[in-house]
């Protein structure tokens, strides 16, 4: 019996409530996340810079999760994982409440930087905390139940950040998930059970997991469509600001709008991928989004956008809970390592994203956005079928 197997035979109520702070947690993290872009308008405005400059804070802490999160998997793999992840939400929340003090954008990007390196251990370790605490039949609903916490934050937390950014100001949007980032440590702390330690990889694995190719490959597909949906999803608000002259409530109401419908993906995802497969589910959720890419153009009202963007939104989060799960079903002996890699490519797809969405804006307006997504969003469909043939060989350990 696997120590998973215990702590859920002996404490199948506290297992329940751990999941549910752990999606929580991510509920947090994503909020913070997301908040630069959707306060993009006013944090430009009263830090006086410009709007592609401002958003490279996206990239700034994309970056920092990119390498911190398999880096800081191997240095905290001892860790009991109660402490690290209340912890990392203790060092998160710190971390935006102090970035509302700061009174430039020089002040503000190394204190964001540091900041995001709590999102950086975060998502992959609850991912891992999880699937240890899991039966094996349920590994795979349990890992895409805490995501839901990614797609609620696009349901609640992007609007609201949204909507205090344009009125209240970007400070005040920050200030909200410093504050429910310490509620959500004191909770993690409280419920999520103690001896929870996922197996520590040696060198050895992380090199299995590094030179497997198809398995690199399926990391890959998340780095190539994070890059496809922050080349313009990170410019969203100014885009529906500049194109639209949409007030703070329109811009809002479409950030509900989005995260309405992203939940809705990542609910039929957790309830469908065990039986359907990983990959027929995230080769579905990518083709989604590419639709929407493909069809962007032709939204040209603020009615048109709210059509167009519900493929996209049903596709968007259920592309990484899929393919979370994806890796941890394919070698489970490395799913730690290949958890945390996941979680550093789609970081770095969102800094490639957002850096080279802010690039053309800056020298080419909005319009060659959705294309480049585009071009990246199909790539990741390609790579995705050639991994789909292929049956990745587990590394023995």
């Amino acid at each position: 019996m696997t120590q998973g197997d215990r702590i859920d035979h002996a404490a199948g109520g506290s297992l329940a409530a751990a999941r549910w702070s752990l999606l929580f947690g991510n509920f947090v993290i994503g909020c913070g996340v997301m908040s630069v872009a959707g306060t993009l308008n006013d944090l430009a405005g009263d830090l006086q810079v410009s709007v592609p400059l401002a958003g490279q804070l996206v990239a700034i802490g994309a970056v920092v999760m990119c390498f911190g999160a398999p880096v800081l998997a191997g240095a905290v793999s001892g860790w009991d994982r109660r402490r690290l992840l209340s912890l990392a939400l203790l060092w998160y929340g710190a971390g935006h409440l102090l970035c509302t003090l700061m009174p430039s954008f020089g002040a503000l990007w190394p204190l964001r930087a540091l900041t995001m390196l709590a999102a950086a251990v975060f998502t992959p370790q609850a991912a891992a905390a999880v699937r240890v605490m899991a039966p094996p039949e349920q590994r795979g609903r349990a890992i895409t139940f805490i995501f839901l916490g990614w797609s609620l934050a696009s349901v609640l937390g992007m609007p609201m950040a949204a909507w205090l950014g344009e009125s209240f100001g970007w400070r005040s949007a920050f200030g909200l998930v410093g504050g429910l980032s310490l509620l959500a440590g004191l909770w993690v702390h409280r419920v999520l059970p103690s001896g929870v330690k996922p197996q520590a990889l040696s060198r050895r694995a992380w090199r299995d997991a590094l030179t497997h190719p198809v398995l690199m490959a399926m990391v890959g597909v998340t780095a190539l469509q994070s890059a496809a949906q922050f080349t313009l999803f990170a410019y969203f608000a100014p885009y529906y600001r500049s194109q639209f002259n949409a007030s703070a409530g329109e811009i809002g109401l479409l950030f509900g709008w989005f995260g309405f419908f992203g939940l809705a993906g990542n609910i039929v995802l957790s309830r469908t991928i065990d039986r359907l497969g990983a990959s027929r589910a995230v080769l579905t959720a990518l083709c989604l989004v590419a639709a929407s890419l493909l069809l962007w153009p032709l939204a040209t009202t603020l009615a048109g956008v709210a059509v167009v963007l519900v493929p996209w939104a049903l596709g968007c989060f259920a592309t990484n809970s899929g393919q979370q799960a994806r890796l941890g079903q394919a070698a489970p002996a490395l799913a730690p390592a290949l958890m945390a890699l996941n979680t550093s490519a789609m970081y770095f797809g969102q800094a490639a994203g957002s850096s080279s969405g802010g690039w053309m804006l800056a020298h080419g307006g909005y319009a060659p956005l959705s294309w480049v997504g585009l071009a990246f969003m199909l790539a990741a469909i390609a790579v995705s079928v050639w991994v789909g043939r292929r049956t990745p060989v587990t590394p023995g350990h």
